[in-house]
């Protein structure tokens, strides 16, 4: 791809995620990367009779009438495009969508994870796709969609950003960080599995051609051309199309024995690794081996994130409850530390709905006192929070042989004042927070350094470090209280 200059380069990013979608666009230069948002829209889903599925046209519309802001700006480089993993959408022999996807929160997940694990077993799966059990992997989605007519029509599966940039450019191809959420993905020679797609009755046609990110996409197509007023040979770059992989491209580390965590609706929790981690202990402890850029691998696990926040503020705001950010952490600030935790990752807080309700019985079952009110549960949730990510990063660290120096906390969590000084003070170790922006700040380097305009990872780590807001927290005190905290936790589980 042809070296742009530096005076006009400015990449379009389009940012989906699990509650809203951006398309925000980043100047880079020498010293400079300046991300400036050009519209945010909803990314909500909506209940069918035949369960929670993702409206996808509200989205492709949404990433349209941004690009649509974006152009008006000036020129733009190139678009490129990450959402969340494991979901996808089925297109027939016409290249049309066959319905709407599902959206991985659908209830039809666990049946199928017992049927696929009846007819090929953990450690085989573990041992292709080194992915954390959760049972929403897509691998557990197919099994679902197997009996339904939309599958019988089926001719090609994209995971969500490739079926918008499909939309865009009319080319098909499947990024390899969002693949390596399928688990059919090889963790050990990054490619699709094709013994395993045999082994589970999936035909190999369903799954394009693996696309690196920096690879060309293709340019728009005339119609969306049209409509946004960009030129038609703009190019669509790929990027690491996974939004964790770009938050982890743009962690702002200088230095060796760092660990992440991307914090959002999820907590994802690891460490960067050059290979996969595929031992029968690190399976046990439910890691999992995504793709990185550059072949890297994140080994990380998922945690419930400010997900549940997130739905304690909506069950709060429906019933007339108060629920401002700031109000809610001043409250939080002065209840009584570790009056009650819980286990973020318990399946019962995966589905939307009451949280508060689903919070109080998790303590009753516990023998802990419910909170009087919102402060309480917004403290058990941080607290919480902080715990999950000490037990991972720690975990990770023995499973891989790493010893750790540092915790990088980004994404909109890295906002969060307590949960980052409680996070340093649970782990022992400094936490740098911030970027918040980390997934679009990877999306544009990403496509910058397809561009020419900047290096590789370290170079693009070292650009974040020296031109966005970062925010230092050291441990306050000893992990005497966190350690008691977590052996209350476990001996209550």
């Amino acid at each position: 791809m042809p070296e742009t200059s530096r005076h006009d380069a400015a990449f379009a990013a389009v940012d989906l995620g699990a509650t809203s979608g951006r398309v925000i666009t980043g100047r880079v230069g020498p010293d400079e990367l300046v991300l400036t948002e050009a519209h945010r829209f909803a990314t909500t889903p909506v209940h069918l009779p035949d369960g929670l599925r993702w409206d996808v046209l509200a989205l492709y519309q949404g990433m349209l009438d941004g690009l649509r802001v974006a152009a008006r700006g000036g020129p733009v480089t190139s678009v490129g495009i990450d959402t969340w993993a494991v979901d996808y959408g089925l297109l027939d022999a016409d290249g049309s969508l066959l319905g709407l996807p599902f959206h991985y929160r659908d209830a039809r997940n666990a049946a199928a994870a017992e049927a696929v694990l009846a007819r090929c077993d953990a450690q085989e799966l573990y041992g292709v796709g080194g992915l954390q059990h959760l049972p929403f992997n897509t691998v557990f989605q197919l099994e679902a969609h197997r009996s339904t007519a939309q599958w019988s029509a089926a001719r090609t599966l994209l995971m969500m950003p490739d079926l918008l940039v499909y939309w865009l450019t009319g080319t098909v191809g499947a990024e390899v960080t969002n693949a390596s959420t399928t688990g059919l993905f090889d963790a050990r020679t990054g490619k699709w599995s094709d013994a395993l797609m045999g082994r589970l009755g999936l035909e190999r046609s369903l799954f394009p051609a693996l696309r690196e990110p920096g690879a060309p996409a293709g340019t728009l197509l005339p119609h969306v051309a049209e409509f946004t007023g960009l030129p038609a040979d703009t190019p669509v770059t790929t990027v690491a199309s996974h939004d964790t992989a770009s938050a982890v491209a743009a962690v702002p580390a200088t230095g060796p024995g760092f660990a992440y965590v991307s914090c959002g609706t999820w907590s994802l929790a690891g460490l960067e690794l050059d290979t996969p981690v595929l031992t029968e202990e690190s399976r046990a402890a439910n890691f999992t081996n995504e793709r990185g850029v550059d072949g890297t691998v994140r080994f990380l696990r998922n945690i419930m994130g400010m997900w549940l926040l997130e739905e304690c503020r909506r069950t709060w705001e429906r019933d007339g409850v108060a629920a401002g950010l700031e109000s809610l952490f001043s409250d939080a600030a002065r209840v009584r530390p570790f009056a009650a935790v819980i286990d973020p990752d318990d399946p019962v807080f995966l589905a939307p709905g009451d949280m508060p309700s689903r919070i109080d019985a998790a303590l009753v079952r516990t023998g802990q006192q419910v909170p009087d009110g919102p402060g309480g549960y917004v403290r058990c949730v941080l607290e919480s929070l902080a715990l999950a990510h000490r037990r991972t990063l720690r975990r990770a660290a023995g499973l891989a042989g790493r010893e750790l120096t540092r915790v990088h906390l980004v994404g909109g969590g890295s906002r969060n004042e307590l949960l980052c000084q409680w996070t340093a003070d649970a782990t022992g170790l400094p936490v740098t927070a911030g970027p918040a922006e980390a997934t679009a700040l990877g999306n544009v380097l990403l496509q910058a350094r397809a561009h020419g305009l900047v290096g590789g990872l370290t170079e693009m780590r070292g650009l974040v470090a020296r031109t966005q807001e970062l925010r230092h927290y050291a441990p306050r005190g000893d992990t005497a209280a966190w350690d008691r905290a977590e052996d209350r936790l476990t001996a209550r589980a």
